[in-house]
């Protein structure tokens, strides 16, 4: 049950300072909105597994909702506080208004009432940022990088995901492949309205297409800084479903709801900036990396393995972590090779500003304000305790042998939640990365998801033991 806005009021004095909440901005909120005829305000941010929490809020409150925030139960919230402490305090960030998408009938017309949304930050009733918000964390994460010197930590994911006939079952719509053209793709209007929609919620788009396996699409944003990009990735998440939605169809981001077929990924693209300047690019080095992203990546793979539970959170996550369907499995780094861990794009001359490191394994369901946290403090660490960076590998990983691999210390990706949630509980820049908070709820949550998960007797148990035992 929601606690009412007036326990709130008085209680964010520290808060109104912040940058994002100055009063012309906040002004400026107040005007689209009497300007828009919005009808009502929608509040975002989320638990600690990524799952979009929402309240509405009336325009007439509006005003000392951004002077304030609005206060609700966080006992209620997957990961937030238990009963005895949960009042929680949601302040929007005005940065972050936009209206958001209507469906639109046979004759042209917008259908439904006028909306908008805006992202929150979460505090304590005391206006201190409330340590179980996965926002801050990746707050936590920035600072942190700003106190080496950097400016913006930068981030392209591209997520994948499916649509089939409903939510009910996995039937799907084409049978399409990888750059499939219009004919074979029976979702390219769907696809064209999405990008559509994300695009008047302020998100950029660069180009979309059919993906590899049936009923599989990408559309891909345009880089941002990482807190923005979290942001338009919850934001994206739940547009591509309303959208499909509207269709009559479902969109699922699980990374692998069929089986026989790839499943879906977020390959994230990566690189740090100072001054306007990549701090990834070196001209004189064989591969044009600095010191930096040297580092950096090697970050990365020294924390590949306890990192997997937040990059790859789910039992499903590890059903698609597997050799043979373009998933990375094997921790190493290559300029060209798609089958290690972390991708060099190849280097164009006059591209300096592109230069970025691609890690492959997360997946589109992760909650990305703590997976972009979660790489970039492994990137720091690499960075600031001087990490060296490994012979990169550039043959195929998959038809190396399990001796082969040992010979050439290439270790692999946890190959269960169970065995990725063990990782995580060792890992001390997890720990950094995630917060005293969240850390020890989201193993907590992890874990039961496993063990849930590990005590059930599927189908193809009974298949093949049934009969035979």
């Amino acid at each position: 049950m929601a606690r009412p806005r007036t326990q709130a009021r008085g209680a964010m004095v520290k808060s109104r300072d912040r940058a994002t909440s100055s009063l012309a901005a906040r002004h400026a909120v107040l005007k689209r909105i009497r300007e828009e005829g919005v009808e009502h305000v929608l509040f975002w941010f989320t638990d600690l597994e990524g799952h979009l929490k929402s309240f509405a809020v009336t325009p007439s409150e509006m005003q000392e909702a951004l002077n304030d925030g609005m206060g609700f139960d966080g006992s209620s919230i997957t990961g937030f506080n238990a009963i005895e402490e949960s009042d929680m305090v949601a302040i929007p960030d005005p940065a972050s208004f936009q209206l958001m998408p209507r469906p639109i009938d046979e004759h042209g017309h917008a259908m439904g009432a006028k909306v908008a949304r805006m992202i929150c930050d979460v505090v304590t009733p005391d206006g201190v940022p409330y340590e179980g918000d996965p926002r801050f964390a990746l707050r936590r994460a920035l600072a942190r990088m700003k106190s080496m010197g950097f400016d913006a930590f930068n981030v392209g994911p591209e997520l994948e995901y499916f649509l089939f006939e409903d939510d009910k079952g996995t039937e799907t719509i084409d049978e399409g492949g990888y750059f499939a053209m219009t004919v074979q793709d029976a979702a390219t209007e769907v696809r064209n309205d999405t990008i559509a929609a994300l695009e008047a919620v302020g998100i950029p788009i660069e180009y979309h297409h059919h993906e590899v396996g049936p009923s599989q699409h990408e559309i891909d944003m345009r880089y941002a800084d990482a807190l923005s990009m979290a942001d338009y990735t919850i934001t994206y998440r739940l547009i591509v479903k309303e959208v499909a939605a509207w269709h009559g169809y479902y969109a699922t981001f699980m990374p692998k709801p069929l089986f026989g077929e790839n499943g879906s990924g977020m390959h994230t693209h990566m690189s740090l900036f100072k001054g306007g300047r990549n701090q990834f690019f070196d001209r004189r080095d064989p591969h044009h990396l600095s010191k930096n992203a040297k580092s950096f990546i090697a970050g990365l793979l020294v924390h590949a393995r306890e990192m997997s539970a937040v990059l790859a959170q789910w039992v499903n996550s590890y059903k698609r972590l597997v050799p043979g369907y373009e998933a990375p499995v094997y921790v190493a780094w290559s300029q060209r090779n798609r089958s290690a861990l972390i991708r060099i794009p190849l280097y164009k001359p006059g591209s300096e500003q592109a230069t970025r490191a691609e890690i492959r394994c997360p997946d589109p369901a992760c909650n990305p304000y703590l997976a972009f946290a979660a790489l970039l403090q492994a990137g720091l660490e690499g960075i600031e305790k001087g990490y060296e960076l490994p012979d990169s590998m550039e043959g195929n990983l998959y038809r190396l042998t399990t001796e082969q691999r040992r010979e050439r210390g290439i270790i692999a990706l946890p190959e269960s939640l169970g065995e990725a949630i063990d990782e995580l509980a060792g890992s001390d820049v997890m720990r950094l990365a995630l917060g005293e908070h969240i850390f020890p709820r989201y193993i907590e949550l992890k874990r039961k998801e496993w063990d849930e998960y590990r005590v059930q007797v599927t189908e193809w148990e009974k298949d093949k033991y049934l009969a035979a035992l």
